[in-house]
């Protein structure tokens, strides 16, 4: 049965029927690889159960570099596999999910005395096309240095011997996360956030058979059984794996990514580009332009503290400041032109008594003796294959323990998420114009109808019909107030953050407007949740946090030493 609004209500109803009857299956994890677990399991016929102790996407899969890309830099490692693999995701990720992953091209830059030249480069994007699969009107080309200038002119001249040119996609990863959560939904999957596992339980034989939950909002606590336990957990893996008492072996080593935002007027790129950093460290760096700003990054250091909010460092900002500076003919960007920046931690895998430069980047499963299933690693855009994998495991245990279930291939490999729609990406454009003349039509610029399009997809509509509801008794824009509503109603929008972070991406995007409107939704969802004044200012709180970790840097720049 197809189910759409997913609410508060909602929410405390599947927390109810998964106290009430065993579960096929339990994941733990409200991030990409649990939400891509639920739905391909649910879809198998088994009946699945997600819980996540914050909001979705609260980690890792919300502090990408937003991408999902093919694996270029596999190829350094000749990991040729893994570049086919993921390549051949990246075009299923797109057609499933069409309005949240958007076709860019991307620029390679290579230069005098450079780690790349233009045979290598050339010769890496062919056998990348090969491996990926990528279809014939996106392979890449080569521009010599003066086409590449005329194509980015912003790019550094100086020691530039050209460029190879290819496709990447750009994505929401907060959203692409809340759409495969709305489809598992939509499917049957009973899913809750802020619902945290304090414990595991077991059978008289030692085998794990649910969890302990400690409902966040109502403080209760709750006992979900099931007949497996998948461990999604991202940064927390090991985390479950030590209730388990089964974090041997292979374990976490967590590295911390950082990206920043600045005006597109400060940094006015109009190509995304990949680049080697000017430093000794052999890493690249993204550019992104996006909805009239540009983002760039990512650090990669080890972080041995708390994942929950890594932070973001002067050393990080500088880091990646002089990296850009160094490799654009701009006016240099300063830690004032900063508006906002994420970080997160990579969850990669690392063997015991192995040099930390073997550290994994694949995504592996653990099965311990108890029964517990885990799965860590991996990427954004491999997160439906790295489903499929472990579900094929449990699927095929459960059929072989238990005999109510008949094993079932993954059946999302052509499955849209919500949002879209069996015709794929050309169903979206076809649906794209349509869509935005809708919007205007009912009061909303070109330009603001375009972004609610690309954002919400075929559930646009429904955001549209709260425009022009409850104006009278609100301080919220039209627009505002639909997107709000919509996420109340439909995308189990519990904190304010969740809708100023994740849904939305205006905490990235638009730091500005957030500063703006942050008072009146909080006001808003206090009316609609009937907040106590200890919860409201409690939600205050939290938002006025998420603000100064995104700023935090810019009050230590002066004591901070190069």
């Amino acid at each position: 049965m197809i189910k759409n609004s997913l609410n508060s209500k909602v929410r405390a109803h599947n927390l109810q029927l998964m106290v009430e009857k065993q579960l096929d299956i339990l994941v733990i994890g409200g991030g990409i690889t649990g939400a891509g677990i639920a739905l391909d399991a649910q879809t198998r016929g088994l009946q699945t159960g997600l819980v996540e102790m914050r909001d979705f996407a609260s980690g890792t899969s919300s502090r990408s570099t937003k991408l999902v890309h093919g694996g270029l830099r596999y190829l350094k490692q000749l990991a040729f596999h893994e570049v086919a693999e993921v390549g051949s995701e990246r075009a299923i990720v797109y057609e499933n999910a069409p309005h949240v992953t958007t076709p860019v091209w991307m620029m390679l830059p290579f230069y005098q005395g450079g780690t790349l030249g233009k045979f290598t480069t050339a010769a890496a994007l062919d056998v990348y096309d090969r491996l990926a699969q990528v279809k014939k009107s996106e392979r890449k080309f080569m521009l010599d240095k003066k086409s590449s200038l005329a194509r980015e002119p912003y790019l550094k001249a100086e020691g530039l011997k050209g460029t190879g040119v290819y496709v990447e996609y750009r994505t929401d990863d907060a959203r692409l996360v809340i759409e495969v959560v709305k489809r598992a939904h939509q499917e049957g999957s009973l899913v809750a956030n802020y619902a945290k596992v304090t414990d595991l339980i077991y059978n008289s034989r030692g085998q794990v058979c649910g969890a302990k939950v400690l409902d966040q909002l109502t403080h209760q606590k709750l006992t979900i059984y099931a007949k497996r336990v998948i461990n999604a957990a991202g940064p927390w893996v090991d985390t479950i794996r030590q209730m388990d008492g089964s974090n041997q072996g292979k374990h976490l080593h967590l590295t911390k990514g950082v990206h920043l935002v600045v005006d597109n007027a400060k940094f006015p790129v109009k190509n995304a580009i990949f680049f080697d950093t000017p430093f000794h460290d052999k890493r690249m760096m993204f550019v992104i332009p996006r909805e009239g700003k540009t983002y760039f990054g990512t650090t990669d250091t080890t972080w041995n503290e708390d994942p929950a909010e890594p932070t973001v460092t002067t050393k990080d900002v500088h880091y990646i400041l002089e990296a850009v500076n160094k490799m654009f003919a701009i006016e240099p960007l300063t830690f004032a032109d900063v508006e906002s920046a994420w970080s997160g931690v990579r969850p990669l895998i690392q063997e015991e008594g192995k040099n930390p430069s073997e550290i994994s980047r694949k995504d592996e499963i653990f099965h311990a003796e108890s029964g517990l299933y885990s799965i860590a690693g991996g990427k954004l855009t491999g997160y439906r294959k790295m489903a499929e994998k472990i579900v094929d495991q449990v699927a095929q245990d459960i059929a072989q323990n238990f005999g109510d279930y008949q094993y079932v291939k993954t059946q999302t490999v052509q499955l849209p998420l919500s949002g879209a729609a069996e015709t794929g990406s050309q169903g979206f454009q076809e649906f794209l114009e349509p869509a935005i003349k809708r919007g205007m039509a009912v009061g909303l610029s070109e330009i603001a109808a375009t972004k609610l399009v690309h954002r919400y997809g075929r559930n646009v509509d429904q955001v549209y019909t709260y425009l022009g509801q409850g104006l009278a008794d609100s301080n919220l824009a039209p627009v505002d107030y639909a997107q709000l509503y919509y996420g109340l109603e439909e995308e189990m929008v519990i904190h304010p953050i969740d809708y100023l972070l994740r849904r939305s991406s205006q905490l990235l995007f638009d730091f500005k407007h957030v500063l703006e409107v942050k008072d009146q939704i909080v006001s808003e969802m206090a009316k609609y949740y009937d907040w106590s004044a200890e919860t409201k200012a409690a939600m205050i709180a939290e938002v006025n946090q998420q603000i100064a970790l995104r700023q935090a840097f810019k009050t230590a720049v002066k004591s901070y030493v190069s």
